[in-house]
């Protein structure tokens, strides 16, 4: 089957609901991996084409799920395959509701999901060995992260706040009572 009638036939089966499907609850046969690249920036392409499409994006984004390193496409009769840059999707914009411990930070992604930062959507920073740069995360859903975008990240930096850990003082935000480190070290 070719690709393009693999990526109609993924469609066809996906259901027309409001948010994520339940893909955690489908184990569908793995079917192989088409040609669909999720770029770091959140641009999604289709045989090497950027899909301009935004609600087709959002579409496909419904049914990804992350399989230990490998991301997949999943409906309850088929999975396949696509590569992921670095995280599926991207933070683009940051709601602060609130100040102090009581704030709640709410994310919203490139595909239009919205997620308040707490316990069950942590924020993470990887630093980046080489350049020393940091990447924000957060968590979306089960295993899927967002990247957060550079401007939304300079958002948070401006929210830091000291907060002493273990007798050492480190920079970070608080969401809803839980305060999340965005620094590699103590201050």
């Amino acid at each position: 089957m070719s690709d393009v009638n693999q990526a109609n036939d993924l469609l066809a089966q996906i259901p027309r609901g409001k948010g994520p499907a339940p893909v955690h609850l489908w184990n569908p046969d793995f079917c192989g991996d088409i040609d669909m690249r999720i770029a770091r920036d959140g641009t999604w392409y289709y045989l090497g084409t950027p899909i301009g499409r935004k609600p087709m994006v959002r579409l496909f984004s419904t049914i990804l799920r992350r399989d230990g390193d490998q991301y997949v496409l999943v409906t309850p009769v088929e999975k396949v395959g696509i590569q992921v840059d670095d995280a599926p999707f991207v933070a683009v914009a940051l709601t602060v509701e609130g100040e102090g411990e009581t704030q709640a930070l709410t994310f919203t992604t490139n595909v239009e999901d919205q997620v308040e930062t707490g316990l069950a959507h942590p924020l993470r920073v990887v630093i980046d060995p080489v350049s020393h740069e940091p990447a924000p995360y957060v968590l979306v859903r089960t295993n899927l992260e967002a990247l957060i975008h550079r401007n939304v990240f300079y958002q948070l930096v401006e929210l830091a706040v000291p907060r002493l850990i273990d007798g050492e003082s480190w920079l970070g935000v608080w969401s809803r009572g839980e305060f999340f480190v965005l620094g590699p070290e103590p201050l």
